[in-house]
């Protein structure tokens, strides 16, 4: 781990000419909010904002991606012949990425590369991408990232993590990737002031208001838990409308579609949500989840039970507050966490009595 200091009339300077290396992407501000895209030549991310919209998952995971094209037109040698879709693989770094949206990559990783499968297409774009993250020194009041493995300063899944120092930035380099950047981009100006990155960590962390328990979700029967008397009253307001699984930095459901225009065909990964009706929807016409109230549970089940029994590598949230901030009609999964966290079993029987 080496420390380094960058004047911030250098910062600009330092990203111009890392920019002949890496592809550079960062958050940018379009009318009210910020959204994380390629920067232009020139462009600076706009560190005025506390978090974006969206993650930046799509810089990994596109909405929509196309993998494979193919040619009906018989009169072809190579007509009905799957050919992988050309795809960008250069270096390209994150700029501005907060510690939340970092760590929520190492939990999509669980799913993208595992013993059996390997999904290729994220895979390669997380192998080229640098991390540089940006420390979160005024967590909104819907952040609980604290108590969800996670925080304002966290560095899993870093390459870099930048705090600001007024005048300058100091950069924690993490990583090879993170060296090789701040190599690129000529930052040198080594420092020792570990202690600035405490006290940071200290002041942001002191600021969280928000929290969430998770320590009985191991040890909850997982069938007892399905079959809580809760979740009907959880559902009620449900929308299904499946924007807190679209800005959700750790939810990776995908369909795989064919979209075919005359004899040219393109087989497209789109992002898809539990919350959407038809996602169960087997080829028979039977949805085996055809309910708002199955649909609700199993989205909450699989962020804070399914995940934690499967992986044991905590809960399938960030807590980032996005979903809470973003649900049409305040369904918050701090609240839900906590009647699932509190649940037992006696519950069930009493209000069964």
């Amino acid at each position: 781990m080496t420390l380094v200091r960058i004047d911030k009339k250098k910062w600009a300077e330092g990203l111009k000419a890392a920019a002949d290396a890496y592809r550079l992407f960062g958050p940018v501000k379009e009318k009210d909010y910020h959204q994380f895209k390629a920067l232009e030549k020139g462009e600076m991310p706009a560190f005025d904002m506390v978090n974006t919209r969206l993650s930046p998952k799509a810089l990994l995971f596109p909405q929509s991606e196309a993998m494979l094209e193919y040619s009906l037109d018989e009169s072809r040698d190579d007509h009905h012949l799957m050919k992988e879709v050309a795809r960008d693989t250069a270096p390209r770094a994150v700029i501005g990425i907060r510690p939340c949206d970092a760590k929520s990559t190492l939990l999509v990783k669980l799913n993208f590369d595992t013993p059996d499968v390997k999904d290729p297409y994220w895979l390669d774009a997380y192998q080229a991408t640098t991390f540089i993250g940006m420390a979160c020194d005024a967590p909104l009041s819907t952040c609980f990232c604290t108590t969800a493995g996670c925080g304002p300063y966290h560095e899993e899944g870093l390459d870099m993590l930048v705090m600001d120092r007024g005048d300058a930035y100091l950069a924690k380099i993490l990583t090879d990737k993170g060296t090789a950047f701040a190599d690129a981009a000529g930052w040198k100006v080594a420092s020792d002031d570990q202690e600035a990155f405490e006290s940071g960590k200290a002041k942001a962390e002191g600021r969280m208001v928000s929290s969430i328990k998770t320590d009985n979700l191991d040890g909850t029967d997982l069938l007892e838990l399905h079959g809580a008397p809760f979740w009907d009253d959880i559902a009620f307001a449900c929308l299904n409308c499946g924007t807190c699984t679209f800005s959700c930095p750790t939810c990776w459901c995908f369909d795989i579609q064919d979209e075919v225009h005359g004899n040219s065909g393109v087989r497209m990964k789109n992002w898809d949500s539990c919350m959407f009706p038809i996602f169960t929807v087997h080829t028979t016409g039977h949805n085996p989840r055809d309910t708002k109230t199955q649909r609700v549970r199993q989205r909450f089940m699989h962020k804070l039970k399914y995940f934690v029994d499967k992986y044991e590598a905590g809960i399938m949230c960030v807590g980032c507050g996005r979903c809470v901030r973003q649900c049409p009609v305040n369904i918050d999964i701090r609240r839900v966490c906590e009647l699932m966290n509190s649940f037992k079993p006696a519950d069930a029987c009493a209000v069964q009595g």
